[in-house]
Formats: C-alpha cells, sequence, structure tokens
C-alpha cells in the first residue's frame, strides 16, 4: 500500500509543478478584480498548507508577481464544515477549506453554483474508541457516542455510512448516524481526555489522533483508508462560480499560491511546521509533527483523490440529487489538468 501511496504521490508532484510555474510566469499581469481574498480553515494539520499561506504571506506574493502588489488575505478559523459553507453562501468568505462532502453538498443544492478550486490534503483519519467492548465498527452499539466534525455531511460522517453499507449493506447506511455527534477536533481530544460528555469515540483527524491514541484505554478501531481502500481528500478548497467568474485574477492568484504552499510544504517540512505551530499555537512538539506531515500517507497537493467515491455514495443514498459522471463536474476548470479522481 505504502508503494502504491509514494507512486501516486510522485504521479501527483510532475503536474503540480508545472502548472504551478505555469500559472506564476504566465504573460501579463493578473487583474484582481477584488481587494481582499477571505480564506477559511479549521483546526488540525490538514489545514497545513492554508498556514503555510497566511504565514508566508503567499497570496500577496503572488499577486505581487503578476503585478498586482495590493491584494491581501484574511483567514477565518471554523470548527466545522457546517459554518465555513454557511458563511460561504451568506457571502462572508470567498474561499472554504473543509471537507469534500460539504462541498459536494453546495454544488448539488445550488446547481452547480458552487465548485471546488481543487485540493489542500489527503491524510488519513482515524476513529478512536475508549470503551473497551469495542474492537472495531462491527462492536460499535446505541451506547457509543462518536465525535464527529458535522453530524451526517462531515467526510468523517459520510466515511461511517460507507462502512455501515460495505458491513449491512446498502439499506443500513444510516447505521451509525445516530451515534454521531458533532463536535470539534479539539473539543472531542478534551473530552475523550477527561472522559466528559459522554463520548466514547472519536473520528478524528491530525494532530489530534495521534494524541488521542497515547490516552489510556482509547484505540484506533477503524481507518479512512480502510473504508476507502486508499487515500481520500479531506480538506478542499472551494467557493461560489460567482467569486470565481467575477473574479479570474484572484483565482488565479490564489491557486498560485496554494501550489507554492505545496511545493514548500513537500521541500521544508520544518519550516512548513514552524509556520502551523506559529499561526495555531499547536502544542504537539515540532519534531513530533514533522514526523507525522511525513509519513508516506500523508499527501498536501491540489490533486483531488478520492472524491468521486464519496459523490457517488452520496448519490446512493439520495443526499445528492444530480450524481456526476466524472470529479471535474464539481471542480473548476483550472483543476481539470490534475489526474484527480
Amino acid at each position: 500500500m505504502r508503494a502504491c501511496l509514494a507512486e501516486l504521490a510522485t504521479r501527483f508532484m510532475a503536474p503540480v509543478a508545472f502548472l504551478s510555474a505555469s500559472l506564476l510566469f504566465a504573460a501579463g499581469p493578473a487583474r484582481a478584480e477584488v481587494s481582499e481574498i477571505r480564506i477559511t480553515r479549521q483546526p488540525g494539520i490538514i489545514y497545513l498548507a492554508v498556514t503555510v499561506m497566511e504565514k508566508g504571506r503567499l497570496i500577496e506574493k503572488a499577486a505581487a508577481a503578476q503585478g498586482v502588489p495590493d491584494l491581501k488575505a484574511t483567514y477565518s478559523v471554523f470548527g466545522g464544515g457546517g459554518a465555513a459553507t454557511d458563511a460561504l453562501l451568506s457571502g462572508n468568505v470567498d474561499v472554504v477549506t473543509t471537507g469534500v462532502s460539504n462541498m459536494l453538498l453546495l454544488w448539488d443544492r445550488t446547481k452547480g453554483g458552487v465548485k471546488g478550486f481543487g485540493s489542500s490534503s489527503a491524510t488519513p483519519m482515524w476513529l478512536l474508541s475508549n470503551n473497551p467492548n469495542v474492537k472495531s465498527l462491527n462492536d460499535l452499539t446505541a451506547a457509543d457516542k462518536i465525535a464527529v466534525p458535522t453530524v451526517k455531511i462531515s467526510t468523517q460522517a459520510i466515511l461511517l455510512q460507507m462502512a455501515a453499507r460495505k458491513l449491512y449493506g446498502d439499506a443500513a447506511f444510516a447505521q451509525f448516524d445516530s451515534i454521531t455527534t458533532t463536535l470539534g477536533h479539539p473539543d472531542a481530544l478534551a473530552s475523550l481526555s477527561t472522559g466528559g460528555g459522554g463520548l466514547t469515540g472519536h473520528f478524528s483527524g491530525s494532530p489530534f489522533q495521534q494524541t488521542e491514541s497515547k490516552l489510556p484505554g482509547v484505540h484506533v478501531i477503524a481507518t479512512s483508508t480502510e473504508i476507502m481502500g486508499g487515500p481520500v481528500s479531506n480538506a478542499v478548497y472551494f467557493g461560489t462560480q460567482k467569486f470565481h467568474d467575477a473574479n479570474p485574477g484572484a483565482v488565479k492568484i490564489f491557486l498560485a499560491a496554494a501550489r507554492e504552499a505545496e511545493t514548500f510544504i513537500a521541500e521544508h517540512p520544518r519550516e512548513a511546521v514552524e509556520m502551523f505551530v506559529s499561526v495555531t499555537g499547536e502544542k504537539t512538539p515540532v519534531d513530533d509533527l514533522v514526523a507525522m506531515i511525513k509519513q508516506p500517507d500523508m499527501f498536501y497537493n491540489t490533486t483531488p483523490v478520492g472524491t468521486m467515491a464519496t459523490a457517488q455514495h452520496m448519490a446512493d443514498i439520495k443526499v445528492l440529487k444530480t450524481r456526476p459522471q466524472s470529479w471535474k463536474d464539481y471542480f473548476f476548470p483550472e483543476a481539470h489538468a490534475l489526474p484527480g479522481n
């Protein structure tokens, strides 16, 4: 599996490097029609690329390189994808960074009025439990209570539905829905640490899952890689068709910055982690974080991966009214040259 993932990472990097160069050095300056790009992220090293963009002022740098010296970026932190997508629809942010399932839901509800710019990361997610009687998904009962970022629609919630279909059949996709609860990763970690709130599990993300796995009695019972059979983009960049069409220069600049962030992470992992710690105040030791992002199954690039499997599941269970025929249906043309799926 690691060999396959390494091959996948190599295949991703070539087109990314080419596209990054072509965006940064295309003839003529880009025109940024807005003076500010408002971007969201959530807690966790899943969002490393966004913190690198913020700390390194990569949007401002890309704008200046393309002859737009006054464009600035502002960043907001949300506890879950639901609140971030609400902010997008209300016009308070321009680019949301969160799970692909949230993007797909808005793409469907707006009839294509919301689409993706690209992936931010594809990193494994672990489902952990402090219940000694729960060794696998088969052991979960109504007595369990599992934290996910947003019930029913977050990436973790969708993964639980997909797992339920595999275990119990298509009609049982909601088998685990009733034992999930909406809780941000930091709060879920705190609850598992103290034993408060009746929480018995957390479908987590890095670095929270690594910290949780070291707590007494807490153990991994499933992973996103096991459920999906490979990596899945768990943070994607997306925005409205209206913003995209009205601001082609700003979109071009944003993508140049996103690709510079992924290149920087690959070439300077320690410096990237130090930026992350500086921006977020993360308490996990830098050495531990560097070791995490260097794992062969941790991808930080703009190529969408595993998104069609998510989309097909959501269409199967009628959450999506429109079934996409390709991942390109819900990503803007700027991403179409990437080897996504």
